[in-house]
């Protein structure tokens, strides 16, 4: 089994990393394999609506000078995917966005390719507006029919600098307890 993280912030190593290594922690102990892969400050563009994934459902985005379709082929890969991103302006970032716009409708074009995958927002905040960056990651998994674990509370961490959310132990326990639903949910669906 394995899991793949993208990275959605344009720091390499800061709290949406953080988060998602916490997240890894508990699924290596489970023995799933894991990747994280840096979308964030990496060149993506935005979706042109010219639908030309439906023509030729090759599992791929007529765009071909950028990163999406080498994380589409890990997501298809993967048995499960988590999307983390900080939040800004109440939001996703720009990165995030153009890889939920893009992949989910060449997912869609290509039969809902992503069906019943597990996957799970990871979401870094300074103080509010994570929830909408959490719906706004649920809701590419859920058009793509993918099945989301659950955790103690929203999938989030608080902190502003660097690695500032090493202090939120709340953040910390919910990430912990997403990795081992997430273990969980994989071994059900690969059994």
């Amino acid at each position: 089994m394995k899991v793949i993280a993208i990275n959605g912030s344009p720091r390499k190593d800061g709290n949406t990393a953080m988060l998602i290594e916490t997240v890894f922690t508990e699924l290596r102990q489970e023995g799933i394999e894991t990747e994280r892969v840096q979308l964030g400050g990496r060149k993506i563009h935005g979706c042109t609506a010219c639908m030309k994934c439906f023509k030729s459902q090759n599992k791929r985005c007529a765009i071909d000078n950028d990163i999406l379709n080498e994380l589409v082929a890990r997501m298809i890969e993967a048995d499960g995917i988590i999307i983390g991103s900080p939040t800004y302006f109440a939001n996703v970032s720009s990165e995030v966005k153009a890889l939920i716009d893009r992949a989910g409708l060449v997912a869609i074009a290509n039969g809902h390719m992503l069906k019943r995958k597990a996957g799970a927002a990871v979401v870094a905040v300074r103080r509010a507006g994570a929830t909408n960056v959490f719906d706004a990651i649920n809701k590419f998994f859920f058009i793509n029919q993918m099945i989301v674990p659950g955790s103690v509370y929203w999938n989030l961490g608080v902190g502003l600098a660097e690695n500032e959310v090493k202090d939120d132990a709340e953040g910390l326990t919910t990430m912990k307890i997403l990795g081992e639903n997430m273990a969980w949910l994989l071994r059900k669906l690969t059994s």
